[in-house]
């Protein structure tokens, strides 16, 4: 006979007896630097996999490091008992790159805490996710109610590109009931979400061409056009005066009517004083269901380097954020055009993409998320949970809704407000840690729970 399912206030015992285990862990997933992109040594993704593999098989599951083409991705898994469903357990264990190092005030790869936030690059996004699920694995032991699939990525953050191949090779072994995607927010500290929707994205490059070679600024200039500042007139094309994105064929929708208050908004931005939000509408339909638009970097000379003389070629590299149901394809060309078409003094443009992906909108209703609400309220000492969208883009969550149509697709996360993923000194804030290791643990309960009254 299978052993009956824990109550709630086993569960959360169980989670806080293995608390202190967790974090040590995940203070040594922290210290290794597993950045997936060019020009970094990809040796420490391939120690990232190996200590996620030796993390799962800790908790009894069958673990391969697979990959097809790019970074090493870690499944285990682990059967369910006779009758009970299962569920396939998401999060990646590649990082971003920590940039500007003078902007962080800790070693990013040496995890410290301050003030109750574990600081660390990674600490958040998205090996606290990891962790989680490791959390709530180790608090069932060998009571586990339902089966587990944990898939962990070793390249989300660099675009997910052998993912598909990835999901497409492994499919029997990941096909679920039920899906956990710990990669999102919630909505503050002590207010826990179900992410519903999430903006798609389109990465590409602008180049602008003046000159076949420079020439001298004072010989030639007030006659000739240089690329800089042909480049910076084409940019401030993209935006109306107030700031919405002018780009003719972008969608936009409304979103949740979650309240966002502007000075709240403000202060998790880190907006300086005097400084106006941009574009109009709700706060929440700017951020999680309007296109945005935003320039990356910029290919220049730089100020102490520059010669008096016009540059002959500019490029830039813009992040279009697309709203829920737009086309990632459609919306390229949609920017392609606006960029050719409004070339300024008739200079050479050449629009290249680097990568797209699918945005996507979950209906968050049926028993599964109904069991997913209740394991956050009873995790979070029965605060409601709200339902939020994120401005942010998780593509492959619309790959998983084709290849699994008839998986519940939770999308959750460890991040808050102040979490400060990608950017410098990100955290995790530890009171909201622990109640996302209680929260996952009891979801797989009420997950099994809500099976067994289905039969």
């Amino acid at each position: 006979m299978t052993s009956p399912i824990m109550s709630d206030a086993e569960v959360r015992a169980a989670v806080a007896r293995e608390l202190p285990g967790v974090r040590a862990d995940l203070e040594r997933l922290v210290r290794i630097p597993g950045i997936a992109f060019d020009g970094f040594d990809h040796s420490h993704v391939e120690r990232s996999a190996e200590a996620v593999a030796e993390l799962l098989r800790g908790c009894d599951l069958d673990v391969r490091i697979v990959r097809s083409g790019g970074q090493p991705a870690v499944i285990g898994t682990r059967a369910a008992p006779p009758g009970a469903p299962t569920v396939l357990l998401y999060a990646h264990h590649d990082v971003q790159p920590v940039g500007d190092l003078s902007l962080w005030e800790s070693d990013p790869f040496e995890p410290v805490e301050r003030d109750g936030r574990l600081y660390g690059r990674g600490a958040a996004d998205d090996k606290a996710g990891i962790m989680a699920h490791v959390a709530a694995l180790r608090a069932f032991g060998d009571r586990l109610p339902v089966g587990v699939v944990i898939f962990v990525e070793g390249e989300e953050e660099y675009g997910s590109d052998s993912l598909e191949r990835l999901l497409a090779e492994h499919r029997d072994a990941l096909a679920s009931d039920v899906i956990v995607i710990a990669d999102s927010a919630n909505w503050d500290v002590g207010v826990p979400a179900l992410t519903t929707s999430l903006r798609g994205i389109v990465n590409c490059f602008v180049e602008v061409r003046t000159l076949d070679h420079a020439v001298h600024s004072g010989m030639f200039g007030g006659a000739v056009p240089d690329a800089l500042t042909t480049l910076v007139r084409l940019l401030a094309t993209l935006h109306d005066d107030a700031g919405d994105v002018a780009v003719a064929g972008l969608s936009a929708r409304e979103g949740a009517t979650v309240d966002y208050p502007q000075d709240r908004f403000r202060a998790e931005a880190g907006l300086v004083d005097g400084v106006s939000l941009i574009g109009t509408g709700r706060i929440t339909d700017r951020i999680w269901t309007k296109p945005a638009l935003a320039v990356l970097g910029i290919d220049a000379p730089a100020t102490g380097e520059a010669p008096n003389a016009l540059v002959p070629a500019a490029k830039a590299k813009l992040s279009v954020r697309l709203a829920p149901g737009d086309d990632p394809q459609r919306a390229y060309a949609a920017v392609r055009e606006h960029l050719t078409k409004h070339a300024p003094w008739g200079a050479r443009v050449a629009v290249t993409l680097e990568h797209d992906g699918a945005p996507c909108v979950i209906d968050a209703s049926g028993p599964m998320f109904d069991a997913a609400r209740d394991a956050f309220r009873t995790a979070w000492d029965g605060t409601e949970p709200v339902d939020i969208g994120i401005g942010g883009s998780i593509p492959f969550i619309a790959t998983f809704q084709e290849m699994f149509p008839q998986a519940a697709i939770l999308v959750t996360g460890v991040e808050d407000p102040h979490a400060r993923a990608h950017g410098p000194n990100e955290s995790l804030h530890l009171g909201e840690f622990a109640r996302v290791c209680a929260a996952e643990a009891l979801l797989l309960a009420k997950v099994a729970a809500a099976a067994g009254r289905g039969r």
